[in-house]
Formats: structure tokens, sequence, C-alpha cells
């Protein structure tokens, strides 16, 4: 087994078991790093920024419940919502870091999650270091996906967030062949898919089915409903803290001006950093190498300090 799936351990926080990583740095530092990864995702998907990061600190990923594989909120008779991400992941923080320090790295869906959090457990700011948002959102209007086809995604989350729908969804919709097939059609146009060779979209497709298979599909529908009506600014909670934004300059998803406006009101400090990345998050990284194209100089230099 490589160093990474050594690194993985078995992880249970109110009674839904999942995994978490804690890749160590290979020198001997104190620094901590909590990444955490978005909606579609798992610890596989950031081995290659975990292993990146781990050059400025030890790396931490736990599961977040319905993704990666992790038992979700409705195994426990629990709704998906903001509310109930918020207190995981407080206690997997007050379990894992008790008081000591860490830096935040938080990928695009999470991020509410990490804010969400701090509004409620403000004391926790002072026991961060960074807060890193990597293509996140505060707010339904920081998207800027054409009408049409967001009330498109909104009816089709609504339709299959059923425990029956999401069901019927899962093995009809997501089967290997129809993502395969729908991964072919629209490869030359699709961000993730565009520009590679046969072998690298076969590998890019196998990925992508893991993913949906893996990721609880009533949580998935449920959380994009959340993402499309959430609105963290009315709160009117300040967060005492300063936050580092890593936005793509042509992210097809996210506006960059609606975002910075929101996360103002949210954060007592903000500051914009442009990613190289084309895409809002590229499909899988391999290793550290590939990652390391997708972290700006200014955020390499943060995470060195």
């Amino acid at each position: 087994m490589s160093e990474f799936e050594n690194s993985i351990t078995n992880l249970s926080i109110n009674g839904m078991d999942g995994r978490m990583l804690h890749l160590r740095s290979p020198e001997p530092t104190d620094k901590e790093i909590l990444l955490i990864y978005g909606h579609h995702a798992s610890i596989e998907r950031m081995a290659g920024f975990a292993q990146y990061m781990s050059r400025f600190g030890n790396v931490t990923i736990c599961d977040l419940p319905g993704f990666g594989g992790m038992d979700s909120f409705y195994d426990i008779n629990m709704a998906p919502d903001l509310e109930n991400y918020a207190d995981y992941l407080a206690s997997f923080i007050k379990i894992k870091y008790k008081n000591k320090k860490f830096s935040v790295v938080a990928m695009s869906f999470s991020f509410l999650i990490v804010t969400r959090m701090l509004q409620k457990y403000p004391k926790m700011s002072k026991q961060m270091d960074d807060i890193f948002s990597f293509v996140g959102f505060t707010h339904y209007q920081d998207f800027r996906l054409k009408k049409n086809y967001k009330r498109a995604i909104k009816l089709t989350a609504k339709t299959f967030s059923g425990s029956v729908s999401s069901t019927i969804f899962r093995y009809t919709f997501l089967l290997s062949p129809v993502i395969s097939l729908t991964y072919l059609a629209v490869s030359r146009k699709h961000a993730k898919m565009s520009g590679a060779g046969f072998a690298e979209l076969k590998r890019r497709i196998r990925a992508e089915i893991k993913l949906w298979h893996i990721n609880d599909v009533r949580t998935r529908m449920s959380t994009i409903l959340t993402m499309f009506s959430v609105d963290l600014c009315k709160y009117n909670q300040r967060i005492n803290h300063k936050v580092h934004h890593i936005y793509v300059k042509n992210d097809v998803y996210v506006d960059q001006y609606m975002t910075e406006q929101h996360m103002n009101v949210i954060y007592d400090e903000y500051e914009a950093i442009e990613s190289p990345m084309t895409n809002h998050m590229p499909s899988i990284v391999a290793d550290a190498e590939e990652a390391s194209q997708f972290i700006p100089p200014a955020v390499v230099e943060k995470l060195s300090k």
C-alpha cells in the first residue's frame, strides 16, 4: 500500500461511519492543514492536493456525511442541511485538533459549511491561522448560470430528493454505461473532459463514475437545493477573521464580483487570489506535481509561513 493509503483511517461521529486522511509532512512540523473537499469529491480525488499541501504541514481530510462513501445524515434521521453540517464539522475539529491551531482550505460547497460553522461557533475562528476559500461561495446569487439551466437543475434536484425517487435516479441515470455515454457525448465541450486523449478520457470518466456512485444521491440532491437557496448574509453575523478567496477568472459556475460582495459582508477581511486553473475544479488530480499547477504563488507563500 502507498503512504497515502496507509494514512487513511476509519472515522465515526454521531453514529455515522466514514474515513479520515491524516498525511504527515515529510519534514517535522507543528503546522496543521484541514483540507475539506467539495460537493462531487472524495478523499481519493483530493490525493494530489493533499500530497502537495503536505509540503507545508500535516494535512487532514475528513469525509462529510453522505459524501466520499460516508453514511448520510438520513441514516440517523437527520436532514443534510447547513446547520447539521456545521455542527458535524465543529465536532470533528474539537475531536481532531482540540485547542491546536490549524489552517483550513475549503473547496467549493464545503466553504458554506466552514462559514456557517464560524457563524454558529465564533470562538473557533481564534483557532484558525488562515482560512482559504477555494472557489467557494456564500450566497445563491454567486452563481452565474443561465436561468433556464438553473431552473432545470433545481427541478431535477427537487424531483429526486425523496427516498424513493433518489433510489430510482441512482439505478437508472447513474448506471455506469449511462454515465460513460453521457460524458463521451459531451467530452469535446465539457470543462472536465475537453482536451483529453482517449486513454486520459477513459481515466477521467472512470473517476467520475466512482464519484457518482459513492456519494449519496439523496444527499446530493438536497445539498444542490441548499446551494441554490442559501444566503449566509442574512444571519447578520460577521466573522472576525480574514478569508483568502481563490477564484478562477473564467469560472463558468461562480460570479467573482458577487462572491466578493457577499464575502465582504460576512468576513472582517477579504483577499482575492486568482488561480491559474481554467475550470471551476479539475476532474481528477493525479499527483502533487499536477496539483501544484492549480495553487497560486500567493497561497504557497502563506502556507509556507
